[in-house]
């Protein structure tokens, strides 16, 4: 990529560092849009051995790319997000994409196409850490900073997402007991 083009690029993805999410960290700041990306994959590079024949090269390349929509229109609550917010969001991210080198438009736009479709393995995995990360990072924030609805989500979100692996059922499921805990602390 041009360098010029890359500091122009640069200058867009950047946003997302200040794009604060729903989530909080352990110290009680909200997490940055850019904080769950990163947070995703690592965990995509720390559970690649669980899945030998799936290229997990791709899917970090899917957790990196995935929220650069809230680059243009911040971060919205799956809870809350309507479907007018993911088309405005879709159509500003595309017309940014759009104006990428060829050979990186070209990549991204199938990479989100193969994202939205949910049909390889790579995007299924993909789309089940975009899920448990956020449920990762609740259980590490204080629970003062859960809204009422992240009770029971805390408890349910995601377990479609990961129906497709024995090891994500079992990475979800630890996820849980890890909530319980959490919330039965808060009963004593």
């Amino acid at each position: 990529m041009d360098s010029r083009k890359l500091l122009d690029t640069l200058l867009i993805a950047e946003r997302l560092k200040d794009a604060t999410r729903h989530c909080y960290t352990a110290k009680g700041r909200h997490e940055s849009v850019a904080e769950h990306s990163w947070m995703m994959t690592l965990m995509a590079f720390f559970i690649r051995d669980e899945f030998p024949k799936v290229d997990m090269d791709k899917v970090i390349r899917m957790c990196i790319i995935h929220d650069l929509g809230e680059a243009f229109t911040g971060d919205i609550p799956t809870f809350i997000k309507t479907e007018k917010d993911e088309e405005n969001e879709e159509i500003l991210l595309s017309n940014w994409v759009k104006s990428l080198p060829p050979n990186y438009s070209k990549e991204m736009i199938d990479l989100y196409e193969e994202m939205k479709e949910l049909k390889t393995s790579e995007a299924k995995i993909y789309k089940a850490i975009d899920g448990l990360e956020a449920l990762v990072q609740h259980n590490i924030s204080d629970l003062s900073t859960w809204n009422s609805k992240e009770y029971e989500l805390n408890k349910t979100y995601a377990d479609d997402k990961v129906s497709f692996s024995d090891y994500l059922i079992k990475l979800r499921q630890e996820i849980r007991e890890d909530t319980l805990k959490k919330l039965n602390n808060e009963n004593k």
